[in-house]
């Protein structure tokens, strides 16, 4: 009898969420960010994801000082993921490209970085091209890297020893998606 009501009150539960209209999306809050980084008035939050991935870099020779080196940001590997933690998409380069599991995909242009905490990338906001495929990429103007953790350059020492050498090392940020009101 008790395995009788809960499985009634367990189904008439999922009825009901089932029965609610889905959520609009809340606003992205702009004033929590660094001026540079944030998205023009006329732009509103169409999709937000967690991207969880590696960074990958490569001891080379500095540019434009021959005799001095430096870990070279090669780039991306992670997966986009919804709030609820399903995957919905990936974030892979060169170029920097934004692709959704619907398949558009777009790739972008920095427009500015802010500084992250410690041993994080930086925060970034970038004007995106126009989005290859019909899709949830579609129409989406700009996109911002925030709550970014992990990803800078190895720590290891880069110089004409270990010249070429990669190095991967993890990450997660999330990637707000703006879209023209």
């Amino acid at each position: 009898m008790l395995r009788l009501a809960l499985t009634l009150t367990a189904t008439a539960l999922l009825a009901a969420c089932a029965m609610q209209p889905m959520a609009t999306m809340r606003s992205y809050d702009q004033a929590m960010l660094p001026a540079a980084v944030q998205v023009p008035a006329g732009n509103r939050v169409a999709m937000e994801t967690v991207g969880v991935g590696s960074i990958t870099y490569e001891c080379r020779v500095k540019a434009n000082a021959a005799s001095e080196y430096e870990w070279f940001f090669v780039g991306p590997d992670a997966r986009l993921m919804d709030r609820s933690g399903k995957q919905i998409g990936r974030y892979y380069g060169p170029p920097a490209t934004w692709e959704n599991t619907d398949g558009s995909k777009l790739t972008a242009t920095q427009v500015a970085v802010s500084p992250a905490a410690a041993g994080s990338i930086p925060l970034q906001l970038v004007k995106a091209n126009p989005a290859m495929g019909n899709g949830a990429m579609t129409g989406v103007t700009y996109i911002q890297r925030v709550s970014t953790q992990g990803g800078v350059a190895p720590a290891m020492a880069c110089g004409g020893n270990n010249l070429g050498a990669r190095q991967v090392v993890q990450y997660q940020a999330d990637y707000i998606f703006y879209k023209a009101m």
